[in-house]
């Protein structure tokens, strides 16, 4: 996201939840920050209100001449102190070009107050009336768009929202009694700077008592409080009461610990919840299992690991449970996850048995499949390779397959694959995943992996909307966890990243901002593309033995070549190789960068797949290399690419090719 200050000419980009940056015009810390790529400058949200003061005139310090903001820091020339208190200015400052002196913002800060005729009865500094506030956000409702700015502390509120000032003190039924009086400079030292309900920070503007040291957030207070009483809670079967003070507890309905504000049940010997816990839903379906789970408390002596996280279960608090599986439970906390529920309680509603037989039986050798208009014949006759499965796209060989009983159409199923469920429930998705079948006139790619793949079977989350429609490939979206890979001596788990939370692969050394499988407590995470890699692999065109995937050496040493590209290959990352006669391949050269690839098929209108089989390699358009790769791609135009990257960067497909991986012969290193 970028957006202009007034009086700034260059874009400025918003970093949310940057904590630990340094603004540029205050040394404090104030969460989220705007930079400017062309000034270098980092300033928070409520710092923001220095752009409406472009210059000033009247300082006392330097009365007659103008002082104007510089958002590049000191020039050069001048003392890079402050002229008033002789500190290091930062990048934003006040400067005289006449004088060749600097002013830093905090001693700018007391003239402009100073100034200012807007003196509120309600705040104790004077107040600025902000023209361009539509950066910054009220300390009140949290919204952009303040009128009215504190210089000194900070403190940003509407114009609308001043009415909260005309109760300055309240008697709130989470703290009866004594009367909460109202503070916009924040909680005081003395008390927990967060609030006493909820455990946010309470920010400038809150409610508290000074005899109770008890601080009260606005949304607690006066936005949505927190109900006193819940009187039909699904997990319990009395009213529940708050107890709105700070308290250490163990929650009965997932097992940990809290610090303030539970509710309790004194019907039951004081059971506590957390505010959260209290409103878990009694019925749900999660992604990491087919059957409906319920909340169980407690669900009994035995020995209980969690069909999520894989960890132990205390099975003295509550937790979900299948009825149909009486060995299958999972946390309170991790079945509600919202990467894991669908968010619907689901109790009181009938369950409805779903048909997910992708076909159905005419006799015994004859199907109708739900991805084909004709009828499907069931044969035993080994065929040759170049015959592929529609769904696979994998050579039918000797295996049972189903071909369409009319003669002029060649679709073709391996029994397996005509086994396929029509819809399941995965990890990767919180809803139901739908199979269908790949249109070949639109490119996707897998969300787990991230690579384009060509035809074949495919999962969405939704094959009726285009609203955050995902796929998922055949080979990730049939990961179950716990994961094993012969890379790693433990159990790999499915992480869903995001928020800044990203990690980086050890095959690939790849950062993953999405999707993983990883062992947390040793800090060895895959994506799914290095996860889902084949074992073993056959190259007749480069060697008659089967080629075997290598994990690599973060010890290794010396030089290695592939046989394919001819470029280096870190033996640090994973490639392949060959145990009888030593050939080393990259990944990318083996496996390419389409998945499910096939001769003669159109990846987009007028993009053909053909394969690299002949003596003369073609030369890529993009990046001027020989086609090393087992395809490549050749438009109507007769142009060719050596890779789905080369062909997205050229037409600036930056959605595809930002998030595909570079071929070996493009850049160096070589991945």
């Amino acid at each position: 996201m970028s957006l202009y200050f007034e009086g700034h000419q260059d874009h400025v980009s918003i970093i949310k939840h940057r904590d630990g940056l340094e603004c540029d015009a205050c040394d404090r810390s104030f969460g989220d920050v705007f930079s400017c790529g062309e000034c270098k400058f980092i300033v928070h949200r409520k710092c923001v209100f220095m752009f409406d003061i472009q210059e000033i005139f009247d300082h006392p310090s330097h009365d007659g001449h103008c002082l104007k903001l510089l958002t590049t820091g000191a020039p050069d020339h001048t003392d890079q102190k402050c002229h008033l208190c002789g500190k290091r200015t930062k990048r934003l400052l006040y400067h005289c070009s006449d004088c060749k002196l600097n002013l830093d913002i905090d001693c700018i800060i007391d003239h402009i107050c100073a100034r200012s005729p807007l003196k509120m009865p309600w705040h104790h500094h004077p107040l600025i009336k902000v023209e361009h506030g539509n950066n910054m956000l009220c300390d009140f409702c949290n919204e952009s768009g303040i009128d009215y700015c504190c210089p000194r502390c900070r403190f940003m509120i509407h114009e609308r929202c001043v009415f909260v000032f005309d109760s300055p003190e309240i008697t709130h039924p989470s703290h009866v009694r004594h009367p909460l009086k109202l503070l916009s400079n924040g909680a005081p030292d003395y008390t927990n700077l967060k609030c006493h309900i909820c455990g946010d920070a309470t920010g400038n503007l809150l409610y508290h008592c000074d005899i109770c040291k008890f601080n009260l957030d606005m949304r607690c207070a006066v936005r949505t409080p927190t109900p006193i009483a819940l009187p039909n809670v699904k997990i319990h079967e009395h009213t529940l009461t708050l107890m709105p003070r700070l308290i250490s507890f163990v929650c009965d309905a997932c097992g940990m610990e809290g610090d303030r504000a539970p509710y309790v049940c004194v019907q039951c010997d004081f059971m506590v919840f957390h505010q959260e816990c209290a409103q878990l839903p009694r019925v749900i379906n999660v992604n990491h299992h087919d059957h409906r789970v319920s909340y169980k408390y407690s669900l009994g002596p035995g020995e209980w690991r969690c069909g999520v996280c894989w960890e132990e279960i205390d099975w003295s608090y509550g937790a979900y449970s299948c009825s149909i599986c009486p060995h299958y439970a999972i946390h309170s906390l991790c079945a509600t996850r919202r990467d894991v529920w669908d968010m619907r309680e689901l109790d009181g509603k009938t369950e409805e048995i779903e048909d997910i037989t992708p076909f159905k039986k005419n006799d015994d050798n004859t199907i109708t499949h739900f991805t084909h208009e004709h009828n499907l014949s069931k044969d035993g006759i080994a065929l040759k390779k170049s015959i592929l499965c529609v769904a696979c796209v994998c050579p039918i060989g000797s295996d049972t397959f189903y071909n369409c009983s009319e003669s002029s159409c060649s679709f073709i199923l391996h029994e397996t694959c005509a086994n396929i469920s029509k819809k399941k429930r995965h990890f990767l998705s919180p809803v139901h995943l739908v199979l269908c079948l790949q249109n070949q006139r639109n490119t996707e790619t897998c969300n787990a992996c991230r690579q384009v793949f060509c035809k074949g079977f495919i999962y969405s989350t939704n094959i009726y909307s285009t609203y955050r429609k995902k796929f998922f490939d055949l080979i990730c979206s049939s990961i179950t966890v716990p994961f094993f890979h012969g890379s790693h001596d433990h159990h790999l788990l499915f992480l869903k990243l995001g928020r800044g939370n990203v990690k980086t692969c050890k095959g690939c050394g790849i950062v993953e901002k999405e999707y993983a499988i990883g062992c947390i407590k040793c800090n060895y995470f895959l994506d799914f593309r290095c996860a889902t890699l084949p074992l073993t692999v056959r190259l007749p065109r480069y060697d008659d033995h089967p080629l075997t995937l290598c994990y690599g050496d973060e010890k290794a040493s010396g030089k290695c070549w592939c046989d394919i590209c001819e470029r280096e290959i870190n033996l640090k990352t994973w490639f392949y190789t060959c145990k009888d006669c030593g050939v080393t391949l990259h990944i990318f050269c083996v496996v390419w960068d389409i998945k499910f690839a096939k001769t003669g098929e159109q990846i987009n209108d007028g993009v053909e797949l053909l394969p690299n089989n002949t003596s003369s390699r073609p030369l890529c358009v993009n990046c001027q290399c020989r086609c090393l790769g087992p395809f490549f791609l050749k438009n109507y135009n007769n142009i060719c690419y050596c890779s789905y990257y080369c062909y997205a960067r050229l037409h600036s497909m930056r959605y595809f090719w930002s998030k595909l991986r570079c071929p070996p012969w493009v850049l160096e290193p070589n991945t």
